[in-house]
């Protein structure tokens, strides 16, 4: 991505609020970002679901330094769940290369409402 000086702001502003709102509530990645690089920065929608995933990292481990240094983390619990989400990420993430990029921005789109009705409800 070339680095115009119109982004730099733009990419200052999503990193921090995708991080304030990891923070916050616990999510960020997905539901911020992918729209966030797709639509403000001009990227593909394969390089955005990459690009998230790498930027879930480091903004989860600030967030869970401070979440159990206040008892508010299950290590055990997200040991077991990250096991496997190993391999889950893994299978998805060789899936999503044989998706057409419309296909998965339709995906993604669909799951994001499924999941915003889930937590409504």
């Amino acid at each position: 991505m070339e680095q115009t000086p119109y982004k730099i702001p733009r990419l200052l502003l999503i990193g921090a609020f995708t991080g304030f709102i990891n923070g916050l509530i616990g999510i960020g990645g997905g539901t911020i970002l992918v729209p966030a690089i797709v639509l403000l920065l001009g990227e593909k929608q394969h390089t955005a679901h990459g690009t998230s995933l790498a930027v879930i990292l480091p903004t989860a481990i600030a967030s869970s330094y401070i979440y159990h240094s206040n008892s508010n983390l299950d290590l055990l619990l997200a040991v077991k769940i990250a096991t496997t989400g190993i391999f889950g990420g893994y299978l998805g993430a060789v899936l999503m290369e044989k998706i057409p990029a419309l296909r998965l921005k339709q995906l993604f789109g669909a799951f994001m409402i499924i999941a915003g009705i889930g937590m409504v409800l």
